[in-house]
């Protein structure tokens, strides 16, 4: 049995409660914490802000990067979508699709979430057929079989549990149907579309194993079933089905918007809030080392509050080891004049080993990002 050295103690001047009613004399308030948010934590009060870093030297760093800028022509085959960031456990790739894939793909390595970034299209698979717009995430099995039909070209993020599965987070207290109802959940389905492409004609399967593509030829489309029952199946949900947990008086962490955990990862979802309403409640991400874990943030739509100079399709990298949270301006704007709704939407990864950044995300990072907290004179 184990059970962490934790026991509440105060020093000096402290907020009565986390994220709300900090001393006048100390307004920056610094969460260190571990377990991603679950587990002890203690909240310190400074004069300065954690993040006023006059300069900084060595690898760990935040990091953003702009995957617009992505070099490499849309391909049929997400294989071939470059990896961005990855682990032992996570692979983190982005895939441009404008065209009909010609054959199936099959990743034997772990399930696989997309998250369609834009674009829309017919995603056919062993379990029938269902349509993919922007803003839905789908969860492949492992060693499921499909194929996609864009009907305007997409973007698509892709996050492989290597070697593991995805399954939804427990809501505790809550209840099963807070944050979505699983009745939001649909599933591919043997439909007149799934029917009607039954075909004699060969084709080949596209399976990755260890990273690697092996090509299995058929006489026939293997995509034949008439049916099916069990409790695996491919899921698809849209953000939009996501309605957050929130609180007036308390900034709730990133955890309390889990959508899907994985064994050595967690997905969060940020959708459009309303901001806390109490005068003394924290109205932003808080200041934290979330020591941890490595947290990604991929912005997909709205007004990025709690960032100067983030667009849709950019992502950030905060490392595992410092301190890290809002910028300057938006927590100045948080003091003086407080957004009363937040509308953006986020996907992020928090990973609990550290992440390797791929060669394809050289040249597109803002090698000026780790300044971005400075003050600006």
């Amino acid at each position: 049995m184990r059970k962490p050295i934790s026991f509440p103690l105060r020093q000096g001047t402290a907020s009565r409660q986390a994220h709300a009613d900090f001393p006048e004399e100390a307004i920056y308030e610094r969460e260190a914490g571990r377990s991603g948010f679950f587990g002890p934590a203690t909240h310190f009060h400074h004069r300065h802000a954690p993040t006023g870093w006059s300069d900084w030297t060595g690898p760990l760093r935040p990091r953003s990067f702009d995957l617009n800028r992505l070099e490499g022509a849309a391909s049929p085959s997400p294989w071939e979508a470059p990896e961005l960031l990855g682990n032992a456990h996570c692979r983190y790739r982005l895939w441009h699709c404008a065209t009909a894939m010609p054959f199936l793909a099959r990743n034997a390595d772990g399930d696989d979430l997309l998250f369609i970034h834009s674009g829309e299209g017919e995603l056919f698979c062993d379990y029938g057929h269902l349509t993919l717009r922007e803003g839905d995430y789908f969860v492949l099995p492992r060693s499921t079989a499909w194929r996609l039909e864009p009907s305007s070209p997409m973007q698509i993020l892709m996050i492989e549990a290597t070697n593991g599965g995805y399954q939804l987070p427990d809501k505790g207290l809550v209840g099963n149907h807070a944050i979505f109802d699983p009745a939001c959940l649909d599933v591919p389905e043997i439909n007149s579309r799934f029917r009607d492409q039954y075909s004699e004609d060969t084709w080949q399967v596209q399976v990755k194993r260890h990273n690697q593509v092996s090509v299995i030829t058929y006489p026939f489309n293997p995509l034949d079933a008439v049916g099916w029952h069990g409790d695996l199946a491919p899921v698809r949900l849209n953000w939009r089905d996501i309605r957050p947990l929130m609180s007036h008086r308390y900034h709730l962490p990133p955890s309390a918007h889990t959508t899907f955990v994985a064994p050595r990862f967690v997905v969060c979802t940020f959708v459009p809030r309303p901001v806390e309403s109490d005068p003394g409640a924290l109205k932003l991400p808080f200041y934290h080392n979330n020591d941890d874990y490595d947290e990604v943030l991929f912005y997909h739509a709205g007004d990025f509050f709690s960032r100067d100079n983030i667009e849709a399709g950019m992502v950030t990298f905060h490392p595992a080891g410092f301190t890290h949270g809002p910028h300057p301006k938006a927590f100045k704007a948080s003091q003086e004049k407080p957004k009363t709704f937040a509308d953006d939407v986020a996907v992020m990864l928090d990973t609990r080993d550290a992440l390797d950044v791929a060669p394809a995300m050289h040249g597109v990072e803002d090698p000026d990002y780790v300044n971005s907290w400075q003050e600006k004179s």
